[in-house]
């Protein structure tokens, strides 16, 4: 599970400060696939890297005894001199994999992406596009207990996004997700349960349809 205990996070803006979360004490149960909704500027991506601890709150304390992801479709951490092969093995290396698994790994990868001989060029030599499809089929090629997912699954034309959702939906079956979209068919498709992100508060739904109805009212 994960538990936050009297969270805060903000951010000082021209206007004054804006809080993300204020004091919020919530635990959300295990073995289920988490949607976050919100208007515009509410914090959802901010809400879902402090879930997965890549970012920390300014107080307070968030717990869980998971492993998670870094987000889907993320490209900011790759080497843009290095290879799409060579930022793969680096990961699996700081991952510490053993040879086996990072050639399986790279080889999946690979398939994966269909970068073709780019899959042998530098990085920055990518468009955007390429580089979320290397993200994400490294993500997939990982196991971890949650996913974090934002707005990643509209990765390439019609054809690679069906590839990507269903290749999504087969890992989910071995892990869980924490997704941030405003598409409430994915949405629907994708989680168990949501929670609605509002004026630093969050309301958890332990069904992602009450969490989307919830999330329709705040937008009327």
């Amino acid at each position: 599970m994960i538990v936050l205990k009297n969270v805060s996070k903000s951010f000082k803006t021209k206007h004054g400060r804006k809080y993300i979360l204020k004091d919020v004490t919530i635990t959300l149960p295990p073995h289920k696939n988490i949607g976050i909704l919100g208007q515009n500027g509410a914090g959802k991506s901010t809400i879902m890297r402090m879930l997965g601890q890549i970012e920390f709150p300014d107080k307070g304390r968030i717990e869980s005894d998971r492993s998670f992801s870094w987000p889907l479709g993320l490209s900011g951490g790759f080497v843009g001199n290095m290879t799409g092969k060579s930022n793969i093995k680096f990961v699996c290396r700081l991952y510490g994999k053993s040879a086996k698994e990072i050639k399986r790994i790279v080889d999946y990868v690979k398939e994966f992406s269909e970068l073709g001989d780019y899959f042998y060029m530098p990085i920055k030599t990518y468009s955007s596009g390429m580089k979320s499809r290397l993200s994400f089929g490294l993500s997939l090629s990982f196991d971890f207990d949650y996913l974090l997912i934002d707005e990643t699954l509209s990765v390439g034309d019609a054809r690679f996004r069906k590839k990507s959702k269903e290749a999504l939906l087969k890992k989910i079956e071995t892990c869980n997700v924490l997704l941030v979209s405003h598409d409430m068919g994915t949405l629907r498709d994708i989680c168990d349960v949501g929670i609605v992100v509002k004026d630093g508060k969050m309301r958890y739904y332990d069904n992602i349809n009450s969490a989307i109805d919830e999330y329709v009212k705040i937008n009327k």
